[in-house]
């Protein structure tokens, strides 16, 4: 029964995670980020948050399929083809992908589920030494390469993408998920799926580790834009995903944290519920939403609004950002009821199927 509680909470932060998903993506492409309203402001909410929720989980989903305290040689090795395979279907399915929509993020799951093959049986402190070695070595890199190269931020366009050189420095360094430093939440999650999450002794410590990372973050934000001038400290201390300095990763750490161990703590709750088990089922084929969503979900806004979907920002005739709210609730409404019907006659999504049939 405690197994099953902790899936359930799991499931239900991936739902959390991929609505956020949907609004951050419907807004980067037909909202307007210059707009400073309090309704745009709002999505904003959602920004950067979703994706390194999204990383986190995908590196406990990884621990818990390797979860068992002993295995054979055997099943290790079994074990660490299956995350490989997995590791390649993403890969190749995110570069796909990425011809329609440049900021996609499974290529660069592929890249982490690779590393990951290589650690997983290890103790979990070694996950927690890989996510500090992945946080500095990105700040190194810094100093020799700088951020703004191949980047074009007018329009969040990466100009020498399909390039060797630019390929290479976009997965590893500078991309919108790139490996360095956005591995250090794979491998942070790593670490979460090897704790026993039907103790609320854990639940409490990671919520409350969380709770001061982030609030030591806000305050010391506040501190420095309050009476700091040095424009190169105020840009690190306010940096916003791109590109990811320290700050921004130890905020969007704590509030990961805080949200695994939230959704963790309820689901004990209210797991009965058939309406909960539902949006467990959305949160159990992300995958698929998380695909759909940046095709059919943007085609079928593209047809409502009017407006035509370009991977460059257009911030001409911008949607307003109430509407963009609606829309991805409805479309989360929709991928709740997709879920449900899909899941009774299937185990899992379609992806979801297609991937495992690939690497079983």
């Amino acid at each position: 029964m405690e197994q099953r509680k902790r899936i359930i909470g799991f499931d239900l932060a991936r739902a959390y995670a991929i609505f956020g998903m949907f609004v951050v993506n419907f807004n980067m492409v037909f909202g307007n980020f210059n707009d400073t309203s309090w309704s745009s402001q709002l999505l904003t909410l959602f920004s950067g948050n979703s994706s390194t929720l999204f990383v986190l989980l995908a590196g406990m989903g990884t621990a818990l399929m390797t979860n068992r305290q002993t295995y054979s040689e055997e099943e290790e090795n079994k074990l660490r083809k299956t995350i490989l395979k997995r590791a390649l279907f993403l890969f190749v399915l995110g570069l796909l992908l990425a011809l329609w929509w440049p900021a996609d993020i499974l290529h660069f799951y592929g890249g982490y589920m690779t590393i990951a093959a290589l650690i997983v049986f290890l103790n979990k402190k070694y996950f927690i030494w890989a996510t500090a070695f992945s946080i500095v070595l990105f700040h190194i890199m810094l100093v020799f390469i700088p951020y703004e190269t191949g980047w074009d931020f007018d329009t969040l366009q990466y100009n020498d993408l399909w390039t060797i050189n630019g390929f290479t420095r976009n997965l590893f360094y500078n991309g919108w998920n790139s490996m360095f430093p956005w591995l250090a939440y794979f491998t942070l999650g790593m670490y979460l799926g090897r704790l026993d999450w039907s103790k609320s002794q854990v639940q409490k410590k990671t919520s409350i580790v969380g709770g001061v990372i982030y609030f030591s973050i806000v305050f010391l934000q506040v501190v420095v834009n309050q009476y700091s001038t040095d424009k190169e400290l105020l840009e690190f201390i306010n940096a916003d995903y791109l590109p990811p300095f320290l700050p921004f990763l130890l905020s969007t750490i704590g509030i990961g944290l805080m949200l695994i161990a939230f959704f963790m703590y309820i689901s004990k709750f209210i797991e009965e519920k058939s309406i909960v088990r539902n949006i467990a089922k959305t949160g159990q084929m992300t995958l698929t939403h998380y695909i759909l969503h940046l095709t059919l979900g943007v085609i079928l806004l593209e047809w409502i609004s009017g407006k035509e979907y370009s991977p460059e920002l257009n911030f001409d005739n911008p949607i307003h950002p109430l509407l963009i709210a609606l829309y991805s609730i409805i479309y989360f409404v929709l991928s709740y009821y997709f879920s449900k019907l899909w899941g009774r006659k299937f185990k899992y999504g379609p992806f979801e199927m297609l991937m495992r049939s690939v690497s079983n």
